[in-house]
């Protein structure tokens, strides 16, 4: 499977009666056994720490540092990232996954563990900003913020405005 980004919703694989899923399909289903009595996803989407695409790209260094800030960053406020990972938003914490890579025509790319949860009370701000084919997103969990890259068809603003819907309540 081609993938124009990393974080890239675009997939082929299939569910069991041979519809097309796409990967945020993915994460819910996988989802389900780690979700609590009355939790339910409102929107999730594949991401990468920031700094992914530079490494790839040929800035190996300046990659790999920024992917080292992220991941700090994130391990300070308590909230483990996974490459490639999801970033899932519940109607009770946010979610950090880690995902099966994409080995090509869909195959691949599932739920593969929960490594980091917030409850939303602990999310300060989701926040995205365009960058080239794709999104940055920052996050802030109990005061530290860090940073995801995602492909440019990733519901990431499905997950930005369920945030800011549940944070009003």
């Amino acid at each position: 499977m081609w993938r124009s980004s990393p974080g890239s919703t675009i997939d082929f694989t299939t569910d069991h009666k041979g519809a097309a899923m796409s990967s945020e399909d993915k994460i819910r289903e996988g989802l389900q056994p780690l979700l609590g009595a009355g939790e339910q996803l409102v929107a999730a989407f594949v991401a990468r720490p920031r700094g992914w695409t530079q490494q790839m790209a040929g800035s190996r260094l300046v990659g790999e540092s920024q992917q080292g800030r992220s991941r700090d960053a994130a391990e300070q406020a308590g909230f483990a990232l996974a490459s490639p990972m999801a970033l899932a938003l519940t109607n009770q914490r946010l979610l950090s996954v880690s995902m099966g890579a994409q080995a090509g025509m869909g195959l691949g790319g599932g739920v593969k563990e929960l490594v980091g949860q917030a409850p939303l009370a602990d999310v300060d701000s989701i926040t995205a900003k365009r960058l080239l084919l794709g999104k940055v997103v920052a996050v802030s969990v109990r005061g530290t913020s860090f940073k995801l890259e995602v492909g440019a068809g990733a519901n990431v603003q499905g997950v930005v405005d369920g945030f800011d819907r549940l944070k009003r309540r």
